[in-house]
Order: C-alpha cells, then sequence, then structure tokens
C-alpha cells in the first residue's frame, strides 16, 4: 500500500500529516512510532489524520497521535499545521479564510492570513476558553482558592516540592515558573511531572521564564514525546497562567526555542493563539502488510 504524507512544523515542532478523507487509514500505535521515528522513519514530534468532521458545524477533523502512538486530544501546532495543509492543497475554496476544525479537545475556529500566492501566512486559532476546575483537567489536585481554582499547588516529585498551576486547553497542562529557563530541569523533571500520579491522563509540563509584562520565555516537555522546539497549548496554558498570577497582563508573546507565538486572552475568555506553519517536503511510502501500518 502506498501512503501520501507531508513533513510540516510549527516553530519547529514537526509533525507526518496524511490526508485521510476517505478514512480508510487505521494507524497501529506501533506504526504511527515508527512514521515519527528520526532515524528509522520519516521523524517528527506527532502524526495528524486530516479527516471530514463528524459534526456539520465544523469543516475538517484532526485525529493527532503522539509520536510514542498515543492519541493526543488537541495540538495548538498541529492545528495551525492542518490549517495550512487544507488551504495550501486546495480543500477549501480559494478566498475562504475562517476555517473550524473538529478535535477531540473540541471544535477550534480558525482565521487564515493568506501570502500574495494564496498560501497560509499565519493562522489565528480560538483555542476556546481555558479549563481551571481540577476534575475536568484532570488533576487530583485539591483547590487552593475559595472557586477551588487550582494555583501554585506544592507538587511533591522525586526531585522536591514545586509549585505548579494546572489548566486545560483541551489537553492538559502544568506550569511551573523558574529563574531561567535555560539551567531549567527540562528533562528530569519534565518527565517526572508527566507521569505523576495527580495526573491520572498524564499532562504537558511547562517551564516558564518572565521576562517582562508582555513576554514568557518557555519550555515544554510535552506528553508522549519529551521537549519540542515548540507548543501551542502549552504556550496559552503560560500566558493563562501568567495572567492569573499577576505576572502578566491578557497579552503577551511567548518566546519559545523554535520561535515566537502571540497569545491573546480575550475579554470573553477566550484564547487567541496567532502563529505560522510550514510544508517542509512531501513524499509517499510503500507499506507492506506485514508492517503493521493499516
Amino acid at each position: 500500500m502506498e501512503l501520501a504524507f507531508v513533513k510540516m512544523h510549527g516553530l519547529g515542532n514537526d509533525f507526518v500529516v496524511m490526508e485521510d478523507m476517505t478514512e480508510e487509514l487505521e494507524l497501529s500505535a506501533q506504526a504511527v512510532e515508527w512514521f515519527c521515528d528520526r532515524n528509522f522513519g520519516i521523524g517528527a514530534d506527532g502524526l495528524i489524520l486530516v479527516r471530514p468532521s463528524t459534526l456539520p458545524e465544523a469543516d475538517f477533523f484532526m485525529l493527532y497521535y503522539n509520536s510514542d502512538g498515543t492519541v493526543a486530544e488537541m495540538c495548538g501546532n498541529g492545528i495551525r499545521c492542518l490549517a495550512k495543509y487544507v488551504v495550501d492543497h486546495g480543500l477549501v475554496p480559494r478566498d475562504q479564510t475562517e476555517l473550524t476544525i473538529e478535535t477531540l479537545g473540541g471544535i477550534k475556529p480558525i482565521t487564515v492570513t493568506r501570502a500574495d500566492d494564496n498560501t497560509m501566512h499565519l493562522a489565528t486559532v480560538d483555542m476556546g476558553v481555558p479549563v481551571l476546575e481540577p476534575a475536568a483537567i484532570p488533576t487530583g489536585m485539591r483547590g487552593t482558592t475559595d472557586d477551588g481554582v487550582v494555583i501554585s499547588f506544592p507538587l511533591e516529585t522525586e526531585l522536591g516540592t514545586y509549585d505548579v498551576t494546572p489548566v486545560s486547553l483541551g489537553n492538559p497542562h502544568c506550569v511551573l515558573w523558574v529563574d531561567d529557563v535555560e539551567t531549567a530541569p527540562v528533562y528530569e523533571l519534565g518527565s517526572l511531572i508527566e507521569n505523576h500520579p495527580l495526573f491520572p491522563n498524564k499532562t504537558n509540563v511547562e517551564f516558564a521564564q518572565i521576562v517582562d509584562r508582555d513576554t514568557i520565555r518557555l519550555r515544554v516537555w510535552e506528553r508522549g514525546c519529551g521537549e519540542t522546539l515548540a507548543c501551542g497549548t502549552g504556550a496559552c496554558a503560560a500566558a493563562v497562567v501568567g495572567s492569573l498570577t499577576g505576572r502578566i497582563g491578557r497579552k503577551a508573546t511567548i518566546e519559545l526555542p523554535g520561535g515566537d507565538l502571540d497569545i491573546m486572552w480575550a475579554e470573553n475568555d477566550h484564547v487567541l493563539m496567532t502563529g505560522p506553519a510550514e510544508e517542509v517536503f512531501s513524499g509517499a511510502m510503500f507499506v507492506g502488510e506485514d508492517e503493521d501500518a493499516e
């Protein structure tokens, strides 16, 4: 069987994107791991299947896999890549600038800005209202405020106790503040928090440094993947927690190793993420029946 794919990235957070509008692909976890393997496969932080929406109010459905083969609810950089894919590959009319993408984390409206050649230049994704209620994130942490929200919870780990704040942007996140992201124990602590028993579905982990009232420097340990060059939902989580704790206002630039994202927590409580996406190359693979890819 021949499988066509496109390699894409959002600020260095890279993906294998496959168009599956006939919904014929059934990828095993082992197949996804192989596609994402940087030595034996294509190499990526995750894999995206572009499918028709199951809901009349959405244009497409994004099925997202982490590089370890697990399915995730959402991916902020990935959804911008999906938007660029459907725009640049003609799956939407040439004058269309508004998209709605169904994900396992809900429907996400997207506004695209087109370049002179009509390809997508930037995408602004409405990430929805951040979830702060512990059980819905989900986390077993108890609320630290009168309204039950968890802020600066003392999380005990093998490396010590760290004040963390959990939030969901369609997928779970845990934000902690550091003096310097360059020296933060991302690899050692990230895995411990990701797999902490207080996060029943595991969690993404944000190591955030305040630069000024308008800027956060960020490194992210992604659930099921490890550290990536950028994380869209992680950038949104850091901005929300930064605003909640009075470190920044409602709008900030998030500086990630792969580049910058602009995040705004609007007055209607929706989080808006603006950033680019790029297509790197396309190709096709011939997969035998014994390779467990279908």
